[in-house]
């Protein structure tokens, strides 16, 4: 089967980020950061509900009780999708108050992680090491496991939960630490990948079902696919837009990589060359296959 790759939404975002694939329904979950939206979307129907927030939102997530777990501003908090109402859980970063949440995901053992950034003047380019990498518990407590962050980006784990991967976009490296699922703390930072010439910004990532990585390379218009064992890119994708911002794995078997992009700083112009940028695409054809997005435990 040859790689194809299909615009599936070509509703425009202006930084579609944070893809997940919610089973029970059927429906592609993201965000549209800095147009402060929540989509839900469903590739069968073709049908977009969505819930607008206050402050830029940097992810959402499933919550195990119902509900979706929301990075809005510097804000934790709980989403009723039928109310749209937003309760708040935490507020982190309170000394930095240009900053906002970007990336984040839940570990195997239900905890979530996300970064912070500070606020960008125009697409990459912010203040630098204002962020923090914080986990949010089934308590709610939250839990600060380091600071001095450029824009902190894509993560997840290893399918033995002992590796935990982690994107700080301005780096141009993928990094992996040891990760202790039992307590959900992270240790041994090294370089994984270190982006070559033309590979563009590491931005959103996923594993996949074989253990290996899928990396979105913002303003490079790919992903790229990495063996975590050897760092040996495998694969490069080609997009037809240049912002591509995060994916994941989703569809009946988990054989549809979504991915998702961004239009934030284009003019007409550069709108006119890629006009799909800011657009949901569905890739096939991979010989890959994911595995359901861990829910929040909390």
């Amino acid at each position: 089967m040859s790689v194809k790759i299909e615009c599936v939404l070509k509703d425009r975002c202006e930084i579609g980020e944070g893809p997940v694939w919610e089973e029970k329904s059927g429906t592609l979950l993201f965000v549209d950061i800095s147009g402060m939206k929540i989509h839900r979307w469903s590739p069968t129907t073709n049908k977009k509900e969505t819930v607008v927030t206050e402050k830029f939102v940097g992810f959402a997530i499933p919550r195990q009780t119902g509900g979706y777990l929301i990075g809005e501003g510097r804000r934790f908090g709980a989403l009723d999708w039928e109310s749209k109402s937003i309760t708040t859980i935490a507020v982190i970063d309170e000394d930095k108050p240009n900053n906002r949440f970007n990336d984040g995901k839940v570990d195997p053992a239900g905890r979530l992680f996300a970064g912070t950034m500070g606020m960008e003047e125009r697409p990459a380019v912010l203040e630098l090491k204002q962020g923090s990498l914080f986990s949010l518990n089934k308590d709610h407590s939250v839990f600060k496991h380091f600071d001095q962050v450029d824009l902190s980006n894509g993560l997840d784990w290893s399918l033995d939960h002992k590796t935990f991967y982690y994107i700080d976009s301005l780096k141009y490296t993928v990094d992996a630490f040891n990760y202790d699922i039992n307590t959900g703390c992270i240790s041994n930072r090294r370089i994984l990948y270190k982006m070559e010439e033309g590979e563009g910004i590491p931005d959103g990532m996923c594993v996949d079902a074989d253990g290996r990585l899928w990396v979105a390379c913002y303003s490079a218009g790919r992903l790229i696919h990495i063996d975590p064992q050897t760092g040996v890119r495998l694969q490069t994708i080609k997009l037809p837009v240049d912002k591509v911002t995060s994916c994941c794995f989703g569809g009946k078997d988990y054989t549809d990589l979504y991915v998702t992009s961004a239009c934030k700083g284009m003019d007409e112009a550069c709108l006119a060359k890629q006009p799909l940028s800011g657009c949901i695409f569905k890739i096939t054809g991979l010989g890959a296959k994911g595995l359901p997005a861990q829910s929040f435990n909390g």
